[in-house]
């Protein structure tokens, strides 16, 4: 099966209950793919997921922890840490956005074809790709194809 890594802002837009526009979109297109879609891959996550999704109390906190209790983990290991801190030292992600990097080195050291996400800034940008393909070419690791859920849908 097809490996994706799944990044904590999909299952947080699954159970967000925003009414703004986009929020709204972007649930209705999260459940939509996970009802119809989630059962093509081979998904993953990572104790980072669990960690940024069980931070605070909000609402839909529990929901979101559900969607994913079943799903495999991959790990943070030495090798990821020293990727995703090349991909902020080089300027690829910043810093000071937290778990952005380990998910992206996540991804990529465990060889995922694809990392799903609603993070267009920092993570599904197309502008980053080539800049993503020079790294990870240099550090032997794989790059994955990182899309959003509307641009993953089976081929059938």
């Amino acid at each position: 099966m097809v490996s994706v890594y799944v990044e904590t802002s999909v299952p947080s837009a699954y159970v967000s209950t925003r009414q703004d526009a986009g929020s709204v979109y972007r649930r209705n297109v999260t459940r939509a793919w996970w009802a119809n879609s989630r059962m093509e891959y081979d998904l993953f996550i990572s104790n980072v997921v669990l960690l940024e999704l069980g931070m605070g109390e909000w609402e839909g906190k529990r929901g979101a922890l559900q969607l994913i209790q079943d799903l495999n983990k991959v790990e943070v290991t030495e090798e990821v840490e020293s990727v995703a801190g090349k991909y902020v030292s080089e300027k690829l992600v910043p810093g000071e956005e937290g778990a952005d990097s380990v998910h992206l080195a996540l991804a990529c050291v465990h060889g995922m074809d694809f990392l799903l996400t609603w993070n267009i800034r920092h993570l599904a940008n197309p502008n980053k790709r080539e800049h993503l393909n020079v790294i990870n070419r240099r550090l032997g690791v794989k790059t994955p194809e990182i899309v959003t859920p509307e641009g993953l849908w089976p081929v059938r």
